[in-house]
């Protein structure tokens, strides 16, 4: 509602205004953002915009392809209005933020529009990649306590052990991940939860324990989760750590609260988005191709694991040992078909030890009963 008219009947300096604008255009992206994940997870979901006055009635339900179309129409917009990529103050969403996100949205268009955008994932990757952005030498960093300092992340949401804390975030995947025989003290913290663990899955996709992501701590572990209860069931993942480049512990005195921000968007998802669709029909194979052996090299520390030629499982492999425990795989899978049915299946899928088939209704999550109960004009999604 900071219109011009009404800024300027306000007074307001025309560098007041400029800032004010800015506010507005980051404000309109995490609306888009988070209208973004809701589309993800839950596809038709209760909608609502600044035209809409509060109380005026419950918020009508919108269809997924239509949501993806404003999204689209928002980012587009915003593409005008943000900072300069890499530009802003860290942690503030600029132009980069916009593409990585558009880039997303259009890698996954079939699942959400039913319509093939490559073309233009490709476009808005190679925007991204053109920002001066650059991969973090060392993979481990990108998950220190100091990794803000990374010229590898896009946009992160930042943590703080003193003045963000909280036992979500980066918090609970520190802690959550120590158990066992796991040091706390070497992760940064005063100990841990013994909770989350890997699955069979994730630590066999690497081919050999050489690949610098190759990150579990294994001492006492077993691969197999066998019994869900025991945390010696199952390797831990042992990359998210709470201390610095320099060896130091996280800001918290007490050791609870960490300071690694999670790196929302980064350039080596940006690199796979890009390989995918030009696998897809949408660019050039061979750009694609020395993207991924960028990673290839960095996770190795040289080309002697190049690929010569790449497939789409294998930029599938690839994503998931680059970008495990980031929040990627299930969005991965619903795209390549295999998060439901019974071509890929993995330990306890469909609460089987064994893994098993599951219907195609689970690649949504059902809208939350709350919700449901609460506005009549909720649908809730089919098979819930």
């Amino acid at each position: 509602y900071c219109s011009d008219d009404w800024m300027n009947e306000k007074g307001f300096a025309a560098a007041d205004q400029e800032r004010i604008r800015v506010y507005q255009a980051e404000a309109r992206y995490l609306r888009a953002l988070s209208y973004y994940h809701a589309m993800d997870l839950f596809g038709n979901v209760p909608f609502v915009t600044e035209e809409d006055l509060p109380g005026a009635g419950f918020p009508e339900q919108i269809q997924r392809a239509d949501l993806f179309d404003y999204i689209e129409g928002e980012l587009l917009e915003l593409e005008n209005l943000m900072v300069d990529a890499r530009a802003n103050e860290y942690a503030r969403a600029d132009k980069a933020a916009v593409w990585t996100l558009l880039a997303k949205m259009y890698l996954n268009a079939e699942v959400y529009r039913g319509t093939n955008r490559y073309a233009d994932c490709v476009t808005y990757c190679q925007k991204v990649i053109d920002a001066g952005y650059s991969l973090e030498p060392n993979y481990e960093h990108l998950f220190f306590a100091d990794n803000h300092l990374s010229n590898e992340i896009i946009f992160p949401v930042t943590y703080d052990g003193l003045n963000t804390q909280t036992y979500g975030g980066t918090s609970f995947l520190v802690h959550a991940s120590i158990g066992g025989s796991m040091p706390a003290g070497d992760f940064g913290v005063a100990n841990g939860w013994a909770g989350l663990r890997a699955l069979p899955t994730l630590p066999n996709a690497f081919p050999d324990t050489e690949d610098g992501r190759y990150i579990f701590y294994t001492d006492g572990q077993t691969l197999s989760v066998d019994t869900v209860q025991e945390f010696t069931n199952g390797y831990a993942v042992a990359k998210w750590k709470n201390v610095t480049q320099a060896g130091e512990a996280g800001s918290d005195p007490v050791g609870q609260f960490v300071d690694i921000d999670f790196p929302l968007f980064r350039l080596a998802d940006v690199y796979l988005m890009y390989v995918e669709a030009a696998l897809r029909g949408g660019g050039d194979v061979g750009t694609g191709l020395a993207l991924f052996n960028q990673l290839r090299e960095r996770a190795y520390g040289d080309a002697s694991n190049n690929a010569g030629s790449i497939t789409l499982e294998d930029v599938l492999n690839e994503r998931m040992r680059e970008l495990y425990w980031e929040g990627h795989r299930r969005t991965d899978l619903v795209r390549y078909g295999l998060f439901s049915g019974s071509a890929y299946v993995w330990q306890w899928k469909g609460n089987d030890p064994n893994g098993t088939s599951i219907p195609e209704n689970f690649n949504l999550y059902p809208l939350p009963f709350a919700d449901i109960t609460a506005n009549q004009n909720l649908v809730q999604n089919p098979g819930y």
